[in-house]
């Protein structure tokens, strides 16, 4: 694949993640990387729990 495919492929990867309601941890891992240091990384278990925790029962959002 062309660089510009793999981008384009990785961002409708993504969408479609995102409109299923799964939820994209590597993102995740990245954010609490780059903006909380000082937080542990969860598992991909515990992150998928929570979010789905979070969807439905209208706990949560975002952190920032």
């Amino acid at each position: 694949m062309r660089p510009w495919w793999r981008a384009a492929w990785s961002r409708a990867v993504q969408t479609a993640r995102l409109c299923c309601g799964v939820p994209d941890y590597d993102t995740y891992v990245r954010h609490l990387r780059e903006h909380h240091p000082e937080r542990p990384v969860p598992s991909y278990a515990t992150f998928f729990r929570e979010r789905q925790e979070a969807r439905y029962k209208g706990t949560g959002g975002r952190c920032c």
